[in-house]
């Protein structure tokens, strides 16, 4: 059985992710931020955390640079969530995506966020080929929202 990959944050990232998701809450995103809010799937208790959610043909779209991470296993049970920055908050629904419909979206979000996340796609980036993006597919959960009217 292949490992599931995850890069857990380190206390570091869990000091910066709190700053930017408390400044996001405050109406402040930074280039793009948002709060992401989940359902826990065993406490159902609301889970926190900055994303930044990529508008792309037929999105948003949130993607898990860090691989399938607490959230994404939240989002997957959950279904749905809501993003909020300030005092405005989105409910959403949330479909994740086959591997084969990332690659553009990947290179998108690494072209945007590639100096934030790069570090968590290994060898790939913006400038990797399709079939490359594809390669890596798998690690990287991709989730098409659609928010609530």
């Amino acid at each position: 059985m292949s490992q599931v990959h995850y890069i857990k944050p380190g206390r570091f990232d869990n000091m910066l992710n709190g700053a930017v998701a408390w400044l996001a809450r405050h109406g402040i995103s930074l280039m793009g931020t948002a709060e992401l809010s989940v359902r826990g799937r065993t406490s159902g208790e609301w889970r926190r955390i900055p994303v930044n959610p990529l508008p792309y043909e037929g999105g948003p779209y949130l993607i898990s640079a860090r691989g399938h991470s607490q959230w994404v296993r939240n989002l997957r049970a959950a279904g749905g969530g809501q993003l909020q920055v300030g005092r405005k908050t989105q409910q959403f629904t949330a479909v994740e995506l086959p591997d084969e419909e990332k690659p553009a979206l990947l290179r998108t979000y690494l072209e945007r966020w590639g100096w934030e996340v790069g570090r968590f796609f290994g060898d790939v980036n913006a400038k990797s080929t399709d079939e490359e993006l594809l390669a890596a597919a798998h690690k990287h959960p991709v989730f098409r929202i659609t928010v609530s009217k």
